[in-house]
């Protein structure tokens, strides 16, 4: 499962460095060093959800034993209601289910006696959400990712990356993917790594769905394949 091919109809060539798509400007996936002097001076102030800067900044740190060590997020350029944290959430799906909503930015995974781990996402953009139900049909570290025909006709720049693009911090499928799946069929949306912190509540991607690094291996570790997936409508 590691180091899989991650063709992928959600991700945009826009998403690769020094891209700008239409709704932001898409900075490196570099981006995400620490935070500036001024707000370690906010780091004991608790946020509306109960977690303090200082909190988020560890939650949000490096990973440096990673094949591509991952630099910390800037937590600043996160609105705090997207951090990582466990919320009461009613639903009839069984724990370990994953439930996107798009409408809210948010991704759950259902826990036990109504709770469920909320993390902060992006999601596709207008004219290119989807909804239904799906699963996990594989996974893989630090995916290749290659863009399928149609994205290369509609973002002619991709086509240099048709034989696919390496593993990386600079690849759109990031550190850990999660590749959904419909009756056998692959779908070509995924469940994805991004290390653009500003990307976080926003429609950005031909659909897929990204979590910043730090909570995509969060999320991976705990989702083993043929794992049920549900995307609400936007």
């Amino acid at each position: 499962m590691d180091g899989g091919n991650g063709d992928a109809g959600g991700i945009d060539a826009s998403t690769l460095p020094g891209r700008r798509t239409g709704l932001l400007s898409r900075r490196s996936f570099l981006a995400g060093s620490a935070v500036g002097l001024g707000a370690f001076g906010l780091a004991g102030c608790a946020t509306p959800d109960g977690m303090s800067l200082a909190e988020a900044q560890k939650l949000y740190g490096p990973v440096p034993e990673e094949k591509f060590p991952i630099p910390a997020v800037d937590v600043t350029k996160v609105d705090r209601k997207y951090y990582r944290r466990t919320v009461r959430y009613e639903t009839e799906e069984a724990p370990g289910t994953i439930i996107v909503d798009p409408g809210n930015y948010y991704v759950y995974r259902v826990e036990e006696d109504g709770q469920a781990t909320r993390y902060g996402a992006n999601v596709g953009r207008d004219g290119f959400r989807w909804s239904g139900d799906a699963y996990v049909g594989r996974k893989s570290e630090w995916a290749t990712w290659t863009p399928p025909k149609e994205m290369i006709q509609r973002q002619p720049e991709a086509a240099k990356y048709a034989r696919g693009m390496p593993g990386g911090l600079d690849n759109p499928l990031g550190a850990r993917t999660l590749h959904l799946y419909q009756n056998g069929v692959y779908t070509l949306y995924t469940i994805y790594a991004t290390s653009d912190p500003e990307s976080i509540g926003s429609g950005v991607t031909s659909g897929c769905v990204g979590l910043l690094s730090q909570d995509m291996i969060d999320l991976y570790d705990r989702t083993p394949v043929k794992t049920k997936v549900v995307v609400l409508p936007a």
